[in-house]
């Protein structure tokens, strides 16, 4: 009897062992995904990848930009296709995610380095953007971007 107790308890032990072993795989949020969307979309931009960025926006997105002017996808796309500018870095921030149901908003600041004319050129972006879960995806629906003034140096 104490032979089978002992073989139980080392069984025991072990399976303890592999199970804590295996690695544990960790679910993202939906706050996690569409935070990961936002900054695949701006590599994606500044990669000329149009084929991400047609997966991601949906077919009646619509965005406003920067100057006031709006875009629909097509627009996005050829925007992001002829994208050449020179960019250091872009940092994406200050994220806010709001999940209602099968619909998201997603508040965020982008700041972007790179030469204009000779000169080290600091931009900074506010966007919020709006996405809707479709089979079992989050495609973008709309989209404001709104360029933050400079401080006076």
């Amino acid at each position: 009897m104490p032979c089978r107790f002992t073989i139980l308890a080392l069984v025991a032990v072990l399976s303890a062992t592999t199970l804590s072993a295996a690695p544990v795989q960790r679910v993202q949020s939906d706050q996690e995904i569409l935070i990961q969307l936002e900054r695949d979309w701006d590599t994606a931009y500044h990669n000329a990848d149009v084929k991400f960025i047609e997966r991601l926006l949906a077919d009646e997105f619509i965005a406003t930009y920067g100057d006031g002017t709006r875009g629909d996808k097509a627009e996005e796309l050829s925007r992001a296709a002829m994208f050449d500018q020179q960019i250091e870095s872009s940092t994406l921030d200050e994220f806010t995610v709001k999940i209602y149901g099968d619909t998201a908003v997603v508040w965020m600041t982008q700041h972007l380095v790179g030469p204009s004319k000779g000169q080290r050129l600091e931009l900074t972006f506010r966007y919020v953007d709006v996405f809707v879960l479709r089979d079992g995806r989050w495609q973008c629906v709309a989209s404001q971007s709104t360029k933050v003034p400079m401080a006076p140096s």
